[in-house]
Protein backbone atom coordinates (compact mmCIF):
# COMPACT_ATOMS: atom_id res chain seq x y z
CA UNK A 1 0.00 0.00 0.00
CA UNK A 2 2.81 2.16 1.19
CA UNK A 3 3.98 2.40 -2.99
CA UNK A 4 0.81 3.78 -3.79
CA UNK A 5 1.68 6.92 -1.84
CA UNK A 6 0.38 9.77 -3.80
CA UNK A 7 -1.58 12.86 -4.27
CA UNK A 8 -3.09 15.33 -1.20
CA UNK A 9 -1.89 13.35 2.37
CA UNK A 10 -4.64 14.99 4.42
CA UNK A 11 -2.80 15.15 8.33
CA UNK A 12 -5.32 15.88 11.11
CA UNK A 13 -4.82 18.94 13.59
CA UNK A 14 -4.95 18.91 17.08
CA UNK A 15 -8.08 18.96 18.31
CA UNK A 16 -10.43 17.44 21.08
CA UNK A 17 -13.49 18.46 19.22
CA UNK A 18 -14.50 14.82 17.84
CA UNK A 19 -17.36 15.44 15.48
CA UNK A 20 -15.56 18.83 14.26
CA UNK A 21 -12.33 16.36 13.54
CA UNK A 22 -14.89 13.83 11.29
CA UNK A 23 -16.42 16.33 9.72
CA UNK A 24 -13.73 18.34 8.40
CA UNK A 25 -11.61 14.97 7.67
CA UNK A 26 -14.82 13.82 5.51
CA UNK A 27 -14.98 16.86 3.49
CA UNK A 28 -11.41 16.27 2.85
CA UNK A 29 -11.54 12.46 1.58
CA UNK A 30 -14.66 13.35 -0.23
CA UNK A 31 -12.39 16.48 -2.33
CA UNK A 32 -10.01 13.80 -2.57
CA UNK A 33 -7.05 13.38 0.01
CA UNK A 34 -5.53 9.77 -0.49
CA UNK A 35 -4.26 8.69 3.01
CA UNK A 36 -4.88 10.55 5.93
CA UNK A 37 -2.66 10.71 9.20
CA UNK A 38 -3.96 11.19 12.49
CA UNK A 39 -1.78 13.56 14.43
CA UNK A 40 -3.23 14.79 17.87
CA UNK A 41 -0.20 15.66 20.31
CA UNK A 42 -2.88 17.21 22.62
CA UNK A 43 -4.82 13.96 23.17
CA UNK A 44 -4.53 11.21 25.97
CA UNK A 45 -4.49 7.86 24.88
CA UNK A 46 -8.26 7.59 25.70
CA UNK A 47 -9.44 10.53 23.42
CA UNK A 48 -6.78 8.96 20.20
CA UNK A 49 -8.60 5.96 21.14
CA UNK A 50 -12.02 6.95 20.11
CA UNK A 51 -11.03 9.43 17.56
CA UNK A 52 -9.11 7.09 15.72
CA UNK A 53 -11.77 4.21 15.92
CA UNK A 54 -13.68 6.58 14.37
CA UNK A 55 -11.26 8.16 11.72
CA UNK A 56 -10.59 4.68 10.99
CA UNK A 57 -14.45 3.76 10.32
CA UNK A 58 -14.46 6.97 7.71
CA UNK A 59 -11.59 6.23 6.04
CA UNK A 60 -13.14 3.16 5.23
CA UNK A 61 -16.38 4.25 3.83
CA UNK A 62 -13.60 6.19 1.64
CA UNK A 63 -11.28 3.24 0.59
CA UNK A 64 -8.38 5.68 2.14
CA UNK A 65 -5.42 4.21 4.52
CA UNK A 66 -5.55 5.46 8.14
CA UNK A 67 -2.09 6.17 9.53
CA UNK A 68 -1.47 6.59 12.82
CA UNK A 69 1.34 9.00 14.04
CA UNK A 70 3.69 8.39 16.62
CA UNK A 71 1.52 5.21 18.73
CA UNK A 72 2.14 2.51 16.93
CA UNK A 73 0.38 0.65 20.01
CA UNK A 74 -2.61 2.24 18.74
CA UNK A 75 -2.27 1.36 15.27
CA UNK A 76 -1.66 -1.93 16.07
CA UNK A 77 -5.27 -1.68 18.46
CA UNK A 78 -7.32 0.06 15.87
CA UNK A 79 -5.89 -2.69 12.87
CA UNK A 80 -5.06 0.70 11.31
CA UNK A 81 -3.59 1.01 7.97
CA UNK A 82 -0.34 2.21 9.26
CA UNK A 83 1.99 3.97 11.43
CA UNK A 84 4.25 6.82 10.43
CA UNK A 85 7.57 7.40 12.92
CA UNK A 86 9.84 10.73 13.70
CA UNK A 87 13.27 10.46 15.31
CA UNK A 88 12.61 10.53 18.63
CA UNK A 89 9.98 7.57 18.11
CA UNK A 90 12.47 4.60 18.02
CA UNK A 91 14.25 3.09 14.76
CA UNK A 92 12.19 1.88 11.93
CA UNK A 93 13.35 -2.17 12.15
CA UNK A 94 11.45 -3.30 15.21
CA UNK A 95 8.59 -0.70 13.76
CA UNK A 96 8.50 -2.74 10.76
CA UNK A 97 8.54 -5.60 12.26
CA UNK A 98 5.64 -4.85 14.99
CA UNK A 99 3.50 -3.33 12.18
CA UNK A 100 4.00 -6.49 9.97
CA UNK A 101 4.38 -6.80 6.35
CA UNK A 102 1.14 -5.72 5.22
CA UNK A 103 1.19 -2.13 6.77
CA UNK A 104 2.14 1.08 5.21
CA UNK A 105 4.83 2.59 7.61
CA UNK A 106 6.04 5.63 7.04
CA UNK A 107 9.23 7.77 8.49
CA UNK A 108 9.74 11.63 8.99
CA UNK A 109 13.16 12.27 7.65
CA UNK A 110 13.57 16.06 8.19
CA UNK A 111 15.95 17.48 5.53
CA UNK A 112 18.90 14.45 5.90
CA UNK A 113 18.54 11.98 2.76
CA UNK A 114 20.90 9.75 4.74
CA UNK A 115 18.09 9.15 7.04
CA UNK A 116 15.71 8.35 4.20
CA UNK A 117 17.91 5.93 2.58
CA UNK A 118 18.79 4.05 5.86
CA UNK A 119 14.61 4.12 6.58
CA UNK A 120 14.16 2.43 3.37
CA UNK A 121 17.02 0.16 3.82
CA UNK A 122 14.96 -0.42 7.15
CA UNK A 123 11.65 -1.12 5.42
CA UNK A 124 9.67 2.12 5.21
CA UNK A 125 7.30 2.09 2.76
CA UNK A 126 7.12 6.23 2.70
CA UNK A 127 9.42 8.64 3.56
CA UNK A 128 8.77 12.39 4.41
CA UNK A 129 11.23 16.04 4.09
CA UNK A 130 10.33 19.37 5.57
CA UNK A 131 9.69 21.84 6.51
CA UNK A 132 9.78 23.05 3.10
CA UNK A 133 7.95 26.71 3.76
CA UNK A 134 7.33 27.96 7.55
CA UNK A 135 5.14 26.36 9.26
CA UNK A 136 2.37 27.25 12.12
CA UNK A 137 2.11 23.38 13.44
CA UNK A 138 6.33 23.42 13.81
CA UNK A 139 7.54 27.10 13.40
CA UNK A 140 10.96 26.38 14.69
CA UNK A 141 11.51 23.53 11.91
CA UNK A 142 15.02 23.73 9.75
CA UNK A 143 14.01 24.15 6.43
CA UNK A 144 14.34 21.23 3.73
CA UNK A 145 16.21 22.71 0.06
CA UNK A 146 13.69 21.45 -2.92
CA UNK A 147 17.12 19.92 -4.66
CA UNK A 148 16.46 17.28 -1.74
CA UNK A 149 13.13 16.07 -3.23
CA UNK A 150 14.71 15.70 -6.58
CA UNK A 151 17.81 13.65 -4.91
CA UNK A 152 15.23 11.13 -3.19
CA UNK A 153 13.17 10.67 -6.13
CA UNK A 154 16.15 9.72 -7.97
CA UNK A 155 18.04 7.63 -5.40
CA UNK A 156 15.13 6.15 -3.64
CA UNK A 157 12.06 3.53 -4.76
CA UNK A 158 9.75 4.34 -2.21
CA UNK A 159 7.49 7.17 -2.52
CA UNK A 160 8.52 10.95 -1.58
CA UNK A 161 6.34 12.89 1.10
CA UNK A 162 6.78 16.73 1.08
CA UNK A 163 5.63 18.55 4.68
CA UNK A 164 5.58 21.78 6.27
CA UNK A 165 4.03 25.23 5.38
CA UNK A 166 2.63 23.20 2.26
CA UNK A 167 -0.60 25.45 0.07
CA UNK A 168 -1.94 25.26 -3.15
CA UNK A 169 0.25 27.81 -4.11
CA UNK A 170 3.21 26.52 -3.30
CA UNK A 171 2.91 22.74 -3.77
CA UNK A 172 3.23 22.67 -7.72
CA UNK A 173 7.09 23.56 -6.80
CA UNK A 174 7.65 20.74 -4.45
CA UNK A 175 5.61 18.32 -7.04
CA UNK A 176 7.98 19.34 -9.79
CA UNK A 177 10.70 19.05 -7.71
CA UNK A 178 9.71 15.26 -7.44
CA UNK A 179 6.95 14.78 -4.24
CA UNK A 180 4.80 12.08 -4.88
CA UNK A 181 2.35 13.47 -1.97
CA UNK A 182 2.07 16.32 -0.09
CA UNK A 183 0.93 16.40 3.46
CA UNK A 184 -0.82 18.85 4.77
CA UNK A 185 -2.72 20.32 7.99
CA UNK A 186 -3.28 23.92 7.98
CA UNK A 187 -4.46 25.08 4.42
CA UNK A 188 -6.71 21.93 4.73
CA UNK A 189 -8.10 21.61 8.10
CA UNK A 190 -7.88 25.65 8.49
CA UNK A 191 -9.50 26.73 5.09
CA UNK A 192 -12.90 28.25 5.24
CA UNK A 193 -13.92 25.40 3.09
CA UNK A 194 -12.28 22.10 3.35
CA UNK A 195 -13.79 20.26 0.66
CA UNK A 196 -12.78 23.14 -1.86
CA UNK A 197 -9.36 23.38 -0.45
CA UNK A 198 -8.81 19.57 -1.02
CA UNK A 199 -10.10 19.97 -4.15
CA UNK A 200 -7.71 22.49 -5.34
CA UNK A 201 -4.59 19.96 -3.51
CA UNK A 202 -6.17 16.95 -5.45
CA UNK A 203 -6.37 18.92 -8.91
CA UNK A 204 -2.79 19.59 -8.40
CA UNK A 205 -1.81 16.20 -9.30
CA UNK A 206 -3.91 15.52 -12.15
CA UNK A 207 -1.98 16.48 -14.91
CA UNK A 208 1.62 17.87 -15.23
CA UNK A 209 3.13 20.50 -12.05
CA UNK A 210 2.82 23.83 -13.66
Amino acid sequence: MGRTMSGLYAVTPDTADTSALLAGVEAALAGGARALQYRNKAADAALRRRQGAALLELCRRYHAPLIINDHLDLALALDADGAHIGADDGPIAPARTMLGADKILGASCYRRFETALAAQQAGADYVAFGSFFPSNVKPDAVRAPLSLLTEAKQRLTVPVVAIGGITPDNAPQLIAAGADAVAVISALFGAPDVLAAARRFAGLFDGPPS
